[in-house]
């Protein structure tokens, strides 16, 4: 028996296309299930950072002043802010390794800062003119160090002719005597600033000022200076060598500008007694060798130390008065003889450097006035320290020179231009 089955043609159609849609829509639930997941697994992994909580500024601090009374002692002073007896001791105990505070000086000022109810938190102490002291409460205990003051250095040049003498050249240009006696040191182992010095001379110089607060505070450090005395050139620069950061002064050949010994053992003073075999005593009224050289000056004038050494003897010696000796290298001796005083740490074994006060000038022993007799023993024998011929000290190092040699070349160009000023102007004189 035959059956014979019939689907009609568009009945097909009908059926392929239902059969698409629902596939699709299957699909379509299935995609967004799976973008719905992903979604909300970002969502759990986004971090947000809490926000930054509110910068919190300290709390203003108040200044007062104190200036340190002859007689008053710390306590008194710390007790007016608050400290007890053991904070006290425990503020003078924990910085006493940085600066002793038992060394207060009347005159110098303490600035305190505290917080509005009173409490302390820091002092400052002026130490000298180039720093300070400053004192912090850090919790339970007190943190010291010494700190520099914030100077501004700058530069100058200037030039000038000799009238007179150094320092009234130095004051018509508006500069202080300091300056004159920094270079009268730094070409104080050829010139004698007293007695070399003729009408005409020039000189250049470059130098720091250094400021505080935008007011002049003092002289830093002569860079480069030219002196030309009686027609002779004299050079100077400064040079730091780059691994011990040591400063010196040499002439444009890197010769140091040190010689074994200064010139003269006080700035600025007159001769009136030279070396000599045969000269008459001013006293003793008899003709007898002088052995020294005399240099007149007030009483208390600073005498400094020729070259560098050690005290060997500091007292007093009869006619001598008060006597000082320092024994040199290469078999040197020097005297400084009829001194008022000795300076601060002069005394036997001390070690000095050239150009160090070491006394003052006076009248003690054998005197017909304020004078210094200063003399000069090699090997044992006196010699004429005015006619001696000292020999330089070391030299430049060699693996320096061509660093140098282009230093000097910058300080030349910076003195060149009121050099030639100044020159013309010399040969009016």
């Amino acid at each position: 028996m035959r059956v014979n089955i019939r689907i009609g043609r568009n009945k097909i159609p009908r059926l392929v296309y239902a059969f698409f849609v629902i596939v699709f829509l299957l699909a379509l639930i299935l995609a967004l299930g799976l973008f719905y997941k992903k979604g909300q697994k970002v969502r759990e992994k986004t971090f947000v950072p809490p926000a930054s909580p509110a910068k919190v500024e300290p709390p203003p601090l108040q200044e007062q002043k104190e200036t340190i009374q002859k007689g008053f002692t710390l306590a008194a002073i710390l007790a007016k802010y608050q400290f007890s007896p053991a904070e006290i001791h425990q503020l003078r105990a924990e910085v006493k390794p940085v600066y002793d505070l038992a060394k207060i000086k009347a005159g110098h000022e303490i600035r305190f800062f505290t917080l509005s109810s009173g409490q302390f938190r820091r002092l400052e102490y002026d130490l000298d003119e180039t720093s300070y002291l400053v004192v912090q409460k850090a919790g339970s205990q007190f943190r010291a160090e010494k700190k520099e003051y914030p100077f501004e250095i700058k530069e100058a040049l200037q030039g000038g002719l000799i009238e007179d003498n150094l320092i009234s050249a130095f004051n018509k240009l508006g500069e202080k005597d300091a300056l004159a006696f920094s270079l009268a040191d730094l070409f104080g182992w050829d010139i004698d600033f007293y007695t070399d010095l003729r009408p005409g001379d020039l000189f250049v110089l470059l130098f720091e000022k250094k400021f505080l607060n935008g007011k002049f505070f003092g002289y830093g450090n002569i860079l480069a200076a030219e002196f030309r005395n009686q027609g002779k050139l004299f050079q100077a620069f400064c040079y730091t060598y780059p691994d011990t950061k040591k400063s010196d002064y040499f002439d444009a050949e890197g010769n140091s500008l040190r010689k074994e010994f200064m010139k003269s053992p006080i700035k600025f003073a007159r001769i009136t007694s030279r070396f000599s075999s045969n000269r008459l005593h001013p006293i003793h009224k008899v003709y007898r060798s002088h052995y020294g050289v005399d240099y007149a000056a007030a009483v208390g004038f600073p005498v400094q130390a020729t070259a560098d050494g050690t005290v060997t003897f500091a007292g007093w010696n009869g006619a001598s008065g008060r006597l000082l000796k320092i024994r040199h290298q290469n078999a040197y001796e020097t005297m400084y003889l009829h001194l008022r005083g000795y300076a601060p740490g002069i005394r036997v074994g001390a070690k000095v450097k050239g150009g160090d006060v070491i006394g003052y000038v006076g009248s003690s022993g054998e005197s017909t006035g304020p004078h210094l007799d200063y003399r000069i023993q090699y090997h044992g024998n006196y010699i004429n320290p005015l006619g001696w011929k000292f020999k330089p000290v070391e030299p430049l190092r060699k693996e320096f020179l061509e660093d140098y040699q282009q230093e000097v070349e910058k300080y030349r160009l910076a003195l060149q231009s009121p050099l030639i000023f100044f020159l013309s102007l010399s040969n009016s004189f």
